[in-house]
């Protein structure tokens, strides 16, 4: 039977896992991420199931092939972690989850933006010390606001249609614009200088790193709010920082660029050393949540069923249909 290793494993992660697995596999799961140093736990294994903070570069990769691991299959969408040159050189096929669930992360989105700005969580707080109040919870409507929507995928053209539901205008940006559908594409610029709020649902690469920086929240509206549920890596965090004191009205994230190691993690016994997010965590216009975009049990069952049928496909019959471009096969 095919050895799984899989990495960083939380008890959800196993629950949805062996409802999938039935049998097929022989799945080992390990509390800890994938690094230098765990890398080596993964002898003897053909197949390591890994995750968004796990790190997955050239030396990790070397170790894992020497280790006899044939199959990278990530249970995630993004693959900025994985060295894919250096996975293409040993001959180590990636696998994603290129659709979970699009709604999923698009209504978290939603339900970050509503929350930050009609102050739902801090209505939620006074109320259970029976403090009824409406000082410092006023809003604005969403109804007729532009919206920026960064990335149209299917996590983008879903966030674009809860939207239009109400009743906001919307324009996008993508670098591969979809040219059979009526999104109204516009430049960067325009749509740093005309949106009243701005969401991120592209991927991190090279050109997207830093996307929200200095110089590009420099030509955005007064209080304009930024949502990120994509990767933490987009936003430049100690730019945003400081526009939120003038410039940014509110900051919803889903992610944070340094956020291995902490999100995913019970840290509320330990002395946070990462200064910028322990002053994020305190300004009263961000709202942060823990990766949490993607966690629902609709979107768990298929990451699940997905990852799996990726390995078993690949090792029965080669099938390459969810492999990461430029890998080798």
């Amino acid at each position: 039977m095919i050895k799984i290793a899989f990495f960083d494993a939380k008890e959800y992660d196993r629950a949805f896992f062996n409802a999938a697995n039935d049998g097929r596999f022989q799945i080992e799961y390990l509390d800890t991420k994938l690094n230098h140093t765990t890398a080596q736990l993964a002898q003897g294994f053909e197949v390591v199931c890994a995750f968004v903070n796990d790190t997955l570069d050239s030396t990790v990769l070397q170790t894992l092939r020497e280790g006899g691991v044939r199959v990278i299959a990530m249970r995630c969408a993004g693959f900025n972690n994985v060295d894919l040159s250096a996975a293409k050189a040993l001959s180590l096929p990636v696998f994603r989850v290129p659709a979970y669930s699009p709604y999923a992360v698009a209504e978290h989105a939603v339900g970050m933006l509503l929350t930050l700005n009609r102050k739902l969580h801090k209505a939620y707080v006074r109320t259970k010390d029976f403090n009824f109040s409406l000082t410092g919870l006023l809003g604005f409507d969403l109804h007729g606001k532009t919206t920026g929507v960064i990335g149209t995928g299917k996590i983008g053209k879903a966030f674009i249609s809860i939207c239009k539901g109400f009743g906001m205008n919307v324009i996008a940006y993508d670098a591969y614009p979809d040219t059979r559908s009526d999104i109204k594409y516009v430049s960067l610029d325009t749509l740093f200088r005309d949106s009243d709020i701005i969401s991120l649902h592209c991927p991190l690469t090279k050109e997207t790193r830093h996307l929200i920086n200095r110089d590009s929240i420099s030509k955005m509206k007064k209080g304009v709010y930024i949502v990120n549920t994509s990767r933490g890596g987009l936003v430049e965090t100690g730019a945003l920082l400081l526009a939120l004191d003038n410039k940014v009205g509110g900051a919803c994230l889903d992610v944070y660029e340094e956020e291995a190691g902490l999100f995913y993690e019970d840290n509320s016994t330990r002395y946070i050393q990462d200064e910028v997010l322990s002053l994020l965590v305190t300004r009263p216009n961000v709202l942060i949540t823990s990766h949490q975009g993607y966690f629902t049990e609709d979107a768990l069952t298929a990451i699940a069923e997905t990852t799996l049928d990726n390995i078993e496909n690949y090792l029965q019959s080669g099938d390459m249909t969810n492999a990461i471009e430029y890998t080798a096969t």
